[in-house]
């Protein structure tokens, strides 16, 4: 026999229990991110005052991964781009918006998006939003960024922020059926052009 409230509790600590590893996995993140930065910084400060070529990038990664074995992210590749990210935020990583989003999202914005202003935008839409990296893929190709805001809505400021960004997409039909005030009408709204 479970005692009374025992369902209530177990579902307050399932909650806390979720939420606390979401937000240990997002400062984990931002850490391993910010000390990308930083490898990076240094990368570039040795590639400029002693001229070393690429050749000691990939002699770094063996040896930080023999250091390191366990670690993700110490790959030529990741070295590789570390150092762009650097030239591309040249202040801390872990002050900005792209510190809060993985690594692969990095790497995409860095591969395709050559404004500054736009990456920011990009990996601020990411946060915001959760993107997945094939969604910020998907918005980088499309010109996201210059699309928004281009015609005028007010899906912020009367839907809860994930209809509004649905909503704001344009895309697919929403059946009102999950509204108990037109449950039974049958009611579909397409947007315009769908």
């Amino acid at each position: 026999m479970e005692p009374v409230g025992y369902a209530e509790l177990l579902e307050q600590v399932k909650v806390r229990v979720r939420t606390s590893r979401v937000q240990a996995a997002r400062a984990v993140n931002t850490e391993l991110v910010g000390l990308y930065w930083q490898i990076g910084r240094l990368i570039l400060g040795r590639q400029e005052s002693e001229g070393w070529g690429t050749k000691v990038i990939g002699r770094l990664a063996a040896d930080l991964r023999a250091e390191f074995p366990g670690m993700r992210g110490l790959s030529q590749r990741s070295l590789v781009y570390m150092r762009p990210c650097t030239a591309a935020f040249d202040e801390p990583l872990a002050q900005q918006p792209a510190a809060q989003v993985p690594w692969g999202h990095i790497m995409v914005l860095l591969d395709k998006v050559t404004d500054h202003e736009a990456m920011k935008w990009y990996a601020e839409r990411a946060v915001e939003h959760g993107w997945s990296r094939a969604v910020l893929t998907h918005h980088v190709a499309t010109n996201r960024h210059m699309r928004v805001g281009a015609a005028p809505n007010n899906f912020p400021a009367t839907l809860a922020p994930v209809e509004s960004d649905l909503a704001g997409r344009g895309r697919g039909r929403f059946d009102c059926s999950s509204v108990p005030a037109l449950a039974g009408h049958g009611t579909t709204i397409s947007p315009p052009g769908a």
